[in-house]
């Protein structure tokens, strides 16, 4: 199947063939990929090279200049590195630009932890004004980077090597109620719904998909636990474990509840491995989450 990385590639181009006021920024990742949409547009395709800080900066100046800016790296290259830059080049100057990554928490797990991210939303997310998506298809990266770049916000896409079987007709900003149960509620982020579906197929609980984080439906999750039996609500994220849990108290403030939040955990793996490696030490695969969720159930 084709990955979201590819998609956005494909999509963009076609999108910069439409669309005069995008343009595209680039710190040499994916820059080859790009290579016919540059031949075609050369002033709207920038490779600024290895320069993630100066990656925002110009982000910030198409911004300001009154393009839409797609800047593109890897998450620990786009968010970690140059962070002040989209602090002060975006946030404080109200600038709109559209950050996408590829890579995941771990999904280049043997490159190291140089190319490792799980912090990368909740770091963001000690800014104002920010969506977040991170979907859990192809299908679903396309249509949340058709509407973010027709916008005039702050985005973050963070894309997956990891994918889910089907893709859902996702509403930005909206969860999406899969099904619905008596026994608890679980917030499935993005990629994680297949293992999520996995693990609680026989688990009288209602599955509530996420791909929009930033803002929080708050509505759909007081919604859900309402009709629920009681509120034990189980948040799976696929980037640092309690990163939306604040989210959750928030949505329940007056609500009596539990909530657990599973994620990548904060301990360095300093074995490289697989993805799916990975996945299984920091429990997010499918029998882990089946032991930890149903645990807590009980």
């Amino acid at each position: 199947m084709e990955t979201m990385r590819e998609r956005f590639i494909a999509t963009t181009t076609e999108l910069l063939d439409h669309d005069p006021r995008l343009a595209v920024v680039l710190a040499d990742i994916s820059a080859d990929q790009f290579g016919c949409a540059a031949a075609r547009h050369p002033g709207r395709v920038i490779n600024v090279g290895i320069r993630e800080q100066l990656l925002i900066g110009v982000a910030g100046g198409l911004a300001l200049a009154g393009m839409r800016p797609i800047a593109h790296t890897f998450p620990s290259f786009l968010i970690e590195r140059p962070f002040e830059q989209i602090k002060l080049d975006l946030g404080h100057q109200g600038a709109g630009a559209v950050l996408v990554s590829s890579g995941a928490s771990y999904d280049m797990s043997s490159m190291g932890r140089t190319h490792q991210a799980p912090g990368d939303v909740a770091l963001l997310d000690t800014l104002d004004g920010w969506t977040i998506h991170v979907p859990g298809h192809p299908d679903e990266a396309e249509a949340l980077l058709r509407q973010a770049s027709a916008a005039d916000g702050r985005v973050y896409l963070r894309l997956s090597g990891l994918s889910n079987p089907e893709p859902h007709a996702v509403t930005p900003g909206r969860f999406e109620v899969v099904r619905t149960g008596q026994a608890g509620t679980v917030i499935a982020v993005g990629p994680m719904l297949g293992p999520v579906l996995d693990a609680v197929q026989d688990l009288d609980v209602t599955i509530l998909y996420a791909v929009t984080v930033r803002p929080f439906d708050a509505a759909a999750l007081r919604q859900a636990v309402g009709a629920s039996a009681n509120s034990n609500v189980v948040l799976v994220e696929p980037y640092l474990a309690g990163t939306s849990n604040r989210e959750v108290d928030e949505a329940l403030l007056d609500v009596p509840h539990r909530v657990l939040g599973l994620g990548v955990g904060r301990a360095e793996l300093r074995r490289y491995g697989t993805p799916a490696d990975h996945a299984a030490a920091h429990g997010l695969d499918a029998a882990s989450l089946r032991m930890r969720i149903s645990c807590f159930l009980r």
